[in-house]
């Protein structure tokens, strides 16, 4: 198929993530303070939307505490940058098992919750976007499955759809896709979707371009989509992204380097990936484009 390339293209950060990356960067942020900032110096930098997970500001650990999410929100939100909230909705459905001859009981590290507890920070934050996993995958380590059956699915995504939040289905593989086209035909979530594919995930789609051209071609022509991949191909993956009709994803949650030997903050991979974008011809757009693109609501501060 030929590429059309996308000129208009909207850049997300996705600030920290739920890797084990605070020990490997001292500007990976932690507390919700940090963690709002960074997101908040993202957006000055040409971010229109910032995904933010939240973690304990004294270990660093990834958290699902409402608390935690909602000074982020409120942090962000009180702020005079204007920039759309995306809040995962990935967390609590970590299975470890015991081990390959006695997988029963499951491991430390498992937190498996249900689907209302797994979005009630959104229920209480109301961010204007939220994501939410298409499907069930290994992921990286030996014995960890990354949980998402079809029926979680369908029960968070009416309740994320009720809400009057944006869902961002996130397809680490192409069958996560084929899921999210079902959601759509069952009426669960609303049409077109907001699709980011995930590229280069341990073991889901790998980041060779086969595969990318592969899910971008079993994207719906009137869904929006966006992609990244980690590590040293974050920035190629936002030219191939462009490239093919997409918008970009960049941020400390999928890579922490900015040259080799440079540790990156998250400003300065959007501040690149802006330079990257508008060298190859596009223009990158803001929170308002945006809005007005996928049909977002603004939020207004809560306090």
């Amino acid at each position: 198929m030929p590429l059309e390339m996308n000129r208009e293209v909207f850049i997300t950060c996705a600030v920290t993530g739920s890797g084990g990356t605070q020990d490997r960067s001292p500007k990976v942020p932690r507390s919700p303070k940090e963690i709002a900032d960074s997101a908040i110096a993202a957006a000055k930098a040409g971010a229109a939307i910032v995904h933010c997970h939240v973690r304990d500001p004294d270990t660093g650990v990834p958290s699902r505490d409402l608390a935690l999410y909602r000074e982020v929100t409120d942090r962000v939100r009180d702020s005079d940058t204007d920039v759309v909230l995306n809040l995962t909705a990935g967390m609590g459905g970590d299975m470890v098992f015991g081990g390959i001859e006695a997988p029963l009981p499951v491991s430390n590290g498992t937190d498996m919750a249900g689907a209302s507890e797994r979005v009630a920070h959104v229920a209480e934050c109301l961010p204007e976007i939220c994501t939410l996993d298409c499907g069930t995958m290994n992921f990286a380590e030996a014995d960890y499955v990354m949980t998402n059956t079809p029926g979680t699915l369908t029960a968070m995504g009416k309740m994320i759809t009720d809400l009057g939040v944006k869902p961002e289905v996130e397809a680490f593989d192409t069958g996560h896709l084929w899921y999210a086209k079902q959601l759509i035909a069952n009426g669960v979530l609303d049409s077109p979707a907001l699709v980011q594919l995930c590229m280069g995930v341990p073991w889901g789609a790998p980041d060779d371009l086969n595969t990318f051209m592969a899910m971008v071609n079993n994207v719906p022509t009137d869904w929006n989509w966006s992609a990244f991949s980690l590590g040293r191909n974050q920035m190629a993956y936002v030219a191939a992204a462009v490239l093919a009709g997409g918008n970009v994803r960049v941020g400390l949650e999928d890579n922490l380097w900015l040259d080799k030997g440079i540790l990156a903050e998250n400003w300065q991979l959007v501040e690149r990936a802006q330079t990257l974008i508008e060298n190859m011809g596009a223009r990158v757009v803001g929170p308002e484009d945006v809005r007005a693109q996928l049909g977002l609501t603004k939020r207004a501060p809560t306090k």
